[in-house]
């Protein structure tokens, strides 16, 4: 089956590295143009850009602040003329144990909902009034395994960030598939990112193996299919859905 997004554009969210990286390059490897968004790391976003081609560009904004990215939507749709996909994939992990100072804890928390789960409901807030403007388009939302399983003490607000993810997008589904708006969610598990190269380094790689029903951690290439295939419109019908990709680690 060979899939072609030729004349769509897409926005891909913490699109320079890990997993984002992986859905930019196979969304351009389809035919998209893709809006590589990064926070920080422009020279990884730089090279994602190169590889793929199709009038692709860097767009940067800051997380962190609501303004900024309220701006992103508006700097892709000015550049293109539209947009026709978003995936939602930027995302923190911030290790806060149980006994961490007050302040500490409750600034990790705010952090964390603010750029895994705010500025989502940001971005999908004005990608679908745009796509009711101009007749359609589809959010996917990359969200994670602890959405469903949950996480250690240490990452409970990874978890209810991601798991908020997932309610937002079956509100979507359920309320605008009239006006021809699709959402999906995508789950991974462990992947083998930068983001988690820290827990690997802390308790090896060999214990993450383990929880896996596969003898091999996932790559964000394992992931990345997934996407355009619900890019692509041929999963239409699955709105609303959640495809979990976790090499069996948790199974619903």
């Amino acid at each position: 089956m060979k899939i072609s997004l030729e004349g769509k554009v897409a926005l891909v969210t913490g699109g320079g590295r890990g997993i984002g990286k992986a859905i930019s390059l196979a969304l351009g490897a389809a035919g998209a143009t893709v809006a590589v968004h990064f926070s920080q790391n422009r020279g990884g976003a730089t090279q994602v850009v190169a590889g793929i081609g199709n009038n692709s560009k860097l767009f940067q904004a800051d997380f962190r602040r609501s303004a900024s990215v309220t701006g992103l939507l508006d700097q892709v749709i000015e550049r293109y003329g539209k947009l026709d996909i978003l995936v939602n994939n930027a995302g923190i992990a911030i290790d806060m144990p149980m006994n961490a100072d007050w302040e500490v804890w409750q600034t990790g928390w705010e952090q964390t909902l603010q750029v895994n789960l705010v500025s989502a409901g940001i971005l999908s807030k004005l990608a679908i009034k745009h796509f009711q403007e101009k007749g359609g388009g589809r959010i996917i939302h990359i969200a994670s395994r602890a959405a469903f399983r949950g996480d250690v003490p240490g990452y409970m607000a990874y978890a209810a960030s991601k798991g908020g993810m997932v309610s937002m997008s079956r509100s979507i589904a359920r309320y605008f598939g009239k006006d021809n708006i699709q959402s999906f969610v995508v789950a991974p598990g462990f992947t083998q990112t930068e983001m988690a190269q820290q827990f690997i380094d802390e308790f090896g790689e060999d214990l993450v193996i383990k929880d896996l029903a596969l003898n091999k951690l996932t790559q964000p290439e394992d992931i990345a299919p997934t996407v355009v295939f619900l890019a692509s419109g041929m999963m239409d019908h699955a709105t609303g859905c959640t495809i979990d990709i976790n090499a069996g680690s948790y199974v619903r």
